[in-house]
């Protein structure tokens, strides 16, 4: 199994509006996470976008089991870089994504699903970058995950239930490329073999937190299986615990899951670990014991008013990171 070459996270302050302090209700913290668009940090992003649209776009190809072969496009990507606004394009050096979506093997054209797309950070990069001749398929929490939450409301629960048609119309605001858009849950997933990719980008924490509850991560890993092509492909970039972690602390409740884990999950459900990769590494997020993902950048939770424990927390930088991609035997 390959790897590239390992990178330090790059990261500055965070704007998130999230009033933490002292002891932190994590499922507030996830709530803030889950919900809102990620705030801008401060560094600027341009030249990175320029510097990536210089390739010649075509070598990586990826074959999905029914005669087609995509490439990822370079140029394209880069375009669709460029096109974000200045609060996404902050965000680049942390979340590179560029190169984590090269990596999966992601093109114009393809057939994605995205789990969790929340207020469509990705989904606003993958949208012009796919091309009207692509699909967009976001995909969140089934129905009954929700109420585990201690933060869900009656009103949260409804907009949720309405999400699938919400949703759709929300992201054709951010495009007008005529791409088709719908949306899911995992439990409403068509099991048709129909999508290229699918991404599951920070999204499973809680599936494997509350998988004892109703069968959350097992549920979502099938129902990624039935809807991709043979051949198709699942990307995970995913908060990483510490291969030694103890179980209890890697439950998800914290943000972290052990990678060996979330590869035994994906192999349960038939995909094959194809490789992986440390874009999104960073070695100076070393958690244990009571630390949360969301003590880090851009949440902050906890020291956002403590200068000296903030500053320690930016040194970090964000999360350790994970880079998987998986395969649907063809």
């Amino acid at each position: 199994m390959t790897s590239r070459t390992s990178r330090l996270l790059l990261c500055a302050s965070a704007a998130l509006l999230l009033a933490a302090c002292g002891n932190v209700d994590r499922d507030v913290v996830e709530a803030t996470d889950t919900v809102m668009t990620d705030a801008a940090e401060t560094a600027s992003s341009s030249e990175q976008v320029a510097s990536y649209g210089s390739g010649d776009g075509a070598d990586m190809d990826m074959s999905y089991g029914s005669g087609k072969t995509y490439a990822f496009d370079r140029a394209a990507m880069a375009a669709a870089l460029d096109a974000q606004d200045d609060d996404a394009k902050a965000r680049f050096a942390a979340r590179n994504p560029a190169e984590t979506l090269e990596f999966f093997g992601i093109a114009p054209g393809m057939n994605v699903g995205d789990a969790l797309p929340g207020g469509g950070w990705y989904t606003k990069i993958l949208l012009p970058y796919l091309g009207q001749d692509g699909r967009m398929v976001g995909v969140n929490y089934s129905n009954d995950l929700w109420p585990n939450f201690s933060w869900m409301t009656d009103e949260r629960m409804a907009q949720n239930v309405a999400w699938p048609q919400t949703w759709p119309e929300q992201a054709r605001e951010w495009t007008d490329n005529g791409i088709e858009i719908e949306a899911y849950t995992f439990e409403t997933l068509p099991q048709d073999g129909s999508l290229d990719a699918f991404l599951f980008i920070r999204a499973l924490h809680n599936l494997a937190r509350f998988e004892d509850k109703g069968g959350f991560m097992t549920e979502a890993a099938a129902k990624t299986y039935g809807a991709l092509k043979p051949g198709g492909v699942v990307g995970v970039v995913q908060h990483e615990a510490p291969a030694d972690a103890t179980d209890e602390f890697s439950t998800g409740d914290a943000g972290y899951l052990r990678r060996a884990d979330v590869v035994a999950a994906f192999e349960a459900a038939g995909f094959v670990l194809e490789d992986s990769s440390d874009i999104n590494a960073n070695p100076r997020d070393m958690p244990s014991g009571d630390d949360i993902v969301w003590r880090l950048p851009p949440s902050l939770s906890g020291s956002r008013d403590d200068a000296e424990k903030k500053a320690e927390m930016e040194a970090i930088g964000e999360s350790n990171r994970m880079t998987l991609r998986f395969r649907k035997p063809a």
